[in-house]
């Protein structure tokens, strides 16, 4: 593919700017904030380079889109693509910094952080034996490069990991890969769910009632979308002790309004959308990996697949 003309377009632009511009290349490259772009940046594009398309624009005639996050339901969800215009994303770190995210607040939990700063408050001495993490079962849905490599690290500490997919497909370090029908029956005895699925038509309110129902106090950890779960439903399994504690990074609606009640909740833990956050330099390094493929015609292992949403 000949790619003339890059547009990148990211609240990170500068930083971008001075990474890309040591790298010397033959490209032409252009650097705005979203709030700077125009249509007739648009125009000028072979390539954007992005984390969000703006539904007010036309980006039919550009050759590649390349997301600088691990999703893309910005791009996809809900939206009408031109098949002809390729979609790349950025596959880096992501899967690490989740794993450790979800290990961090499982650990919490089994070591009884919260229950002890609480004895600590009142000055009170209870002791109480930690559980261990060879004794727990986690089910992650979605076994994409994220989910795999969670299960990798977690299984590697001795926990029993299950993986829930579309197809069922055995992968490495998932003692059993299950299909999004066949799940239901391991659901009571999992102590810990992680959603890592993407945003499609097939997982939005994904995690509802019949799935909080089956739960036996178990630890939710979102680090997927927040459309994929039914908030509602959420709270009520938490209050119902189905679900023991719920740890969120990601929402349908962000920032998370004030009023919403998921704030209040005192089992549930909020995180503003960090837990595998794009750096500059990664996001960069995934980019010219990309470009350097199409320029050379090489197979592209972070290509998207914009009918299946991933």
């Amino acid at each position: 593919m000949n790619i003339n003309n890059i547009l990148v377009v990211s609240p990170m632009f500068k930083e971008l700017k001075a990474l890309l511009e040591k790298e010397k290349l033959h490209n032409n490259f252009l650097f705005k904030s979203e709030e700077e772009m125009s249509q007739e940046d648009l125009g000028w594009a072979d390539a954007l380079v992005t984390f969000n398309l703006k539904s007010e624009y036309n980006y039919s005639h550009v050759k590649w889109v390349h997301s600088l996050g691990a999703g893309v339901d910005r791009f996809l969800y809900q939206k009408d693509w031109n098949e002809e215009v390729l979609l790349t994303r950025t596959i880096c770190s992501f899967g690490q910094r989740i794993a450790e995210y979800c290990l961090s607040y499982i650990l919490k939990d089994l070591q009884f952080h919260d229950e002890f700063q609480g004895l600590k408050q009142q000055k009170k001495w209870l002791p109480k034996t930690p559980k261990l993490l060879n004794e727990q079962k986690v089910m992650i849905y979605g076994t994409g490069e994220i989910g795999q490599t969670t299960a990798k690290i977690l299984s590697g500490l001795g926990m029993e990991v299950y993986g829930v997919s579309l197809n069922g497909r055995a992968k490495e370090d998932f003692k059993e890969v299950l299909t999004v029908d066949s799940h239901f029956s391991h659901l009571r005895e999992t102590n810990y769910i992680i959603n890592t699925l993407p945003l499609t038509e097939q997982t939005a309110a994904f995690f509802d009632e019949p799935i909080f129902t089956q739960l036996s106090n178990a630890g939710f950890i979102n680090v997927g979308r927040g459309a994929s779960i039914r908030e509602e439903a959420l709270l009520e399994a938490i209050d119902n002790y189905h679900v023991s504690f719920a740890v969120l990074d990601v929402f349908a609606e962000e920032p998370l309004p004030k009023d919403n009640p998921l704030w209040d909740h005192p089992r549930v833990y909020i995180t503003p959308h960090i837990s595998a956050v794009t750096t500059p330099d990664e996001g960069v390094a995934c980019f010219l990996e990309t470009l350097k493929n199409l320029e050379e015609n090489k197979p592209l292992h972070n290509k998207v697949d914009c009918k299946r949403g991933y």
